[in-house]
């Protein structure tokens, strides 16, 4: 289970003293605790691969705001979090892969135009799951619809 291996790269973060990472796995172990308070419920693997891959996103728009205000420091840092993030993560999906997924979600749901895009992107989603972000499922869909 993924929040057991959490723990485990926790402790040994801490042991071979990168701050980085064991920083980074605290702040996913901490919106995990913060989610199964608030809603009294144990998260599973999938809603914490969500979790995970909503920090990135995060993690993601930040790095351009620091990258525009010459924050070198925080830039690496972020990528070195990113990285770590993106270990507990699914497989990201080429392009292509998306692509492909994408079509066969067209093609089911009889789509054919830009107006089409809202029911796509939300099948497109549930099929994809974390192994792409919105953004890139989003730019394939206009793409294909177009």
């Amino acid at each position: 289970m993924l929040k057991e291996k959490l723990l485990e790269d926790l402790k040994n973060s801490m042991k071979e003293k990168n701050e980085i990472r064991k920083n980074t796995v605290q702040m996913v172990r901490a919106a995990i605790l913060q989610i199964e308070k608030d809603k009294g419920i144990t998260v599973e693997d999938d809603k914490i691969i969500e979790i995970i891959a909503k920090e990135v996103k995060v993690k993601k728009d930040a790095l351009v705001d620091f990258e525009k205000g010459g924050r070198d420091d925080l830039v690496n840092q972020t990528k070195m979090e990113i990285e770590i993030l993106q270990e507990y993560l699914p497989k990201q999906l080429s392009k292509e892969e998306i692509k492909l997924e994408i079509q066969k979600v067209i093609s089911d749901l009889g789509a054919t135009s830009i107006k089409d895009m809202g029911p796509v992107m939300k099948e497109a989603k549930s099929r994809i799951g974390a192994g792409a972000d919105g953004r890139a499922i989003n730019e394939v869909v206009k793409e294909l619809l177009n």
